[in-house]
């Protein structure tokens, strides 16, 4: 059913949402879960004589001061005003019931932000990469996936999926398909990188496959039989490791990427580099500077 068509279909409320949730990508499972939480809510504007077109900020804050009452976990709470957040989004933009969203703004303390990475500037990823060496097969496949992660910000799950019909190299670029969590995208390579997935693909990849004696459709593989993917990126970020001892996880190198990006980029433009699905997602990149981070954490988490 297409998004137009959502609007338009009968159906309560709540079967628009379920119907809006579906088509944003959530699972079945996911959308009946968000739809209970809404459901809740709405009981709660009905117990308390409120229109949900007409609420303002104090009013879910009101809500919110309800389920600490409740018992709720703060954590919980959190994930609850998401949802909200994302209903009010759908009244707005989809049914255009309301001009305003009482929830844009709501911030829940005393949950864990995320983690606060050691980013690394674009120069410094540069070097990582550049000090990476080796003309062994395995060292000069490493070579070409460390590539991806620090010029592409692509995650271990994508480089895994990744088949050599995914690469587009007339035109410079690399197809990432997409995932339940993630968006399809076509990102450009270096020009050096063109020169190196060339060579890994006519010549590494060959020898790797010759030497582990299995067929696979997958870009990248071990020696081994085994084709689990974790395998291969452990060996390599321990090697990365013991070469620069910043580094801790592909996680932190691809928010630095994502990082470096919005300095750059629009932030449609680094959702879309990013793979994100929802844009707050990209939102979370948008303070770069490690200084301004620990300011937000002693704000939020003086403790």
């Amino acid at each position: 059913m297409k998004q137009e068509e959502v609007i338009a279909c009968g159906g309560s409320p709540l079967e628009y949402f379920n119907e809006y949730l579906i088509i944003k990508g959530h699972a079945k499972s996911t959308a009946a879960g968000m739809i209970k939480v809404i459901a809740r809510f709405k009981n709660w504007l009905t117990q308390e004589n409120l229109a949900e077109e007409t609420i303002n900020h104090n009013d879910v804050m009101a809500y919110v001061n309800t389920l600490k009452k409740q018992g709720i976990k703060q954590r919980t709470i959190q994930q609850y005003v998401g949802i909200i957040k994302t209903y009010y989004t759908f009244l707005q933009n989809e049914k255009k019931t309301i001009t305003n969203n009482p929830v844009v703004s709501l911030k829940i303390q005393g949950v864990k932000r995320r983690e606060l990475y050691d980013l690394f500037t674009e120069e410094e990823l540069d070097q990582i990469h550049k000090n990476y060496q080796g003309e062994t097969p395995i060292k000069r496949r490493n070579k070409v996936v460390l590539g991806l992660i620090i010029y592409q910000g692509l995650k271990t799950e994508e480089l895994a999926a990744i088949e050599p019909e995914d690469l587009k190299l007339r035109e410079g670029k690399i197809e990432i398909q997409g995932g339940r969590k993630s968006n399809p995208r076509k990102i450009e390579l270096k020009s050096f990188q063109i020169i190196d997935l060339q060579d890994y693909i006519y010549v590494t990849r060959k020898e790797i496959l010759s030497i582990r004696k299995t067929a696979t459709k997958k870009l990248f593989m071990s020696l081994g039989e085994s084709d689990r993917f974790n395998n291969l990126m452990f060996k390599l970020m321990k090697e990365l490791k013991k070469q620069n001892s910043r580094i801790k996880t592909v996680k932190q190198i691809r928010a630095s990427v994502i990082t470096n990006w919005l300095k750059i980029h629009p932030l449609r433009k680094a959702q879309y580099l990013s793979g994100h699905r929802y844009i707050n997602s990209t939102e979370m990149y948008q303070v770069g500077n490690i200084e301004e981070l620990k300011t937000a954490i002693e704000k939020y988490h003086p403790f």
